[in-house]
Formats: structure tokens, sequence, C-alpha cells
């Protein structure tokens, strides 16, 4: 059997916060905390949701919110160790983000080469920021309003010798784990998965998710 393929969260999980929900928070625009309430209760999907907080941001304010986002954003404990010990492993490791490209992509760049990464991207040409999301969902997905959508992603990727584990923490993470072979989740992620009666196993740092991932590689290997 294939060694399994790793598909890992980037907001709340890569990171100890959420680096959307801290944007909203530093720059406050009105409106954002009942679209963000309205995401978590899924009364709307999270590529709409998403789109509308960052439409509330003028594309004036991009320096000092992409200087922001990159100051206080903070890699969790054993991440470092974590992307050394899958590459030693072979395991192979894609970061699958509902994060947006400003932020992914500067912030991993210390710990890369990933297979690949995988998330939104924002459009600063116009007045407000526009979201473009390149991965959207495939005729398989359920729920057809992701922004990028995790379980399309898992899909194209995997044959079916492969397993997949699937490592997050919150709702844009629900559908992945859903499909995933083995689930390493913490936070509200971790709540829907013990409510729907799917197997995980909770972490907080990164070098809890390299012995629970050791232990799934001795076991089914």
């Amino acid at each position: 059997m294939n060694k399994p393929i790793i598909f890992c969260d980037f907001d709340g999980t890569i990171t100890a916060n959420d680096n959307i929900i801290a944007i909203m928070k530093k720059f406050d625009p009105p409106g954002w905390e009942l679209i963000k309430d309205q995401i978590l209760d899924q009364s709307i999907s999270i590529r709409e949701g998403v789109a509308k907080m960052f439409s509330l941001l003028p594309v004036s304010e991009k320096d000092k919110i992409i200087s922001y986002v990159l100051e206080q954003a903070e890699i969790r404990e054993g991440f470092s160790d974590f992307v050394a010990h899958a590459k030693k492993q072979q395991l192979p490791l894609y970061i699958v983000s509902g994060g947006i490209d400003f932020f992914v992509y500067p912030l991993l760049e210390p710990f890369g080469p990933f297979n690949d990464i995988y998330c939104n991207s924002a459009d600063f040409s116009g007045d407000l920021i526009k979201l473009e999301f390149p991965h959207g969902c495939d005729e398989n997905c359920t729920s057809q309003g992701c922004g990028c959508c995790k379980p399309s992603v898992i899909r194209e990727l995997l044959d079916t010798e492969t397993k997949s584990i699937v490592i997050g923490d919150s709702i844009s993470d629900w559908e992945a784990a859903k499909e995933a072979d083995f689930v390493i989740a913490r936070d509200l992620l971790a709540e829907k998965c013990k409510e729907a009666g799917i197997d995980y196993e909770p972490f907080e740092t990164f070098h809890e998710v390299i012995a629970i991932v050791d232990e799934y590689i001795g076991v089914k290997l």
C-alpha cells in the first residue's frame, strides 16, 4: 500500500489563530460579525461568507492589512519539526487552506517546499478587496459552496490505493474530515467529529501530530 497523503489546513491549524478572523477583528468593518456567524451556523456557504467579509475592506488598506496579518500570525509549536518529519518519512504533505494567498504563501515560505499549496487569492485591482476561488467544488462535492474545496482537492490527488490524513480545526475542514481515512482535529472540527461519531485524534501541537501520524503509519502500513 502507498504511504498516506497528508492534507493540512492552515488557519487555526498551522497558525495558532484564524488569520481571516484576526484581520476582521483588527479592521472591524461594519457587518462582518454577522457574516462570520452565518458561516459558522452554515446558513451561508464558506465561499459566499468569506467573499462578503473581504468585500467590506477597501483596497486602500491593503498594505496595512498585509503588514498586520504577517506580524500577528503565530506558527503552532512543532510545525517545522512536523514538516521535516514528513519529508524524512516520505509522506506527501499538501497545504489545503481557506486562507488567502497574500498571507498563506509568505507565512509558509520559511518551511517549504511542500508537495503543493492550495488556497484562495485576492484581487486588489478595484476599490474593495475581491476574492477569487481557483480551487472550487467538483461535481461530487455535497456542499457546492466551498471557497477552496478541500474534498475536491483530495479526490483530485488520491488514488484508490492511497489513504488520506486530514489535519484541521474548523468548519472549513468538515467536509474533508467526513471523507478522510484518518482525522487529526482540534477546536470546532474536533467537536463536530465527536458529535457525528467520526473517529479522530485530538492535538494542540505538531509534536503531538508527529506521534499520532507515526502510530497510524505503524498500524496501517
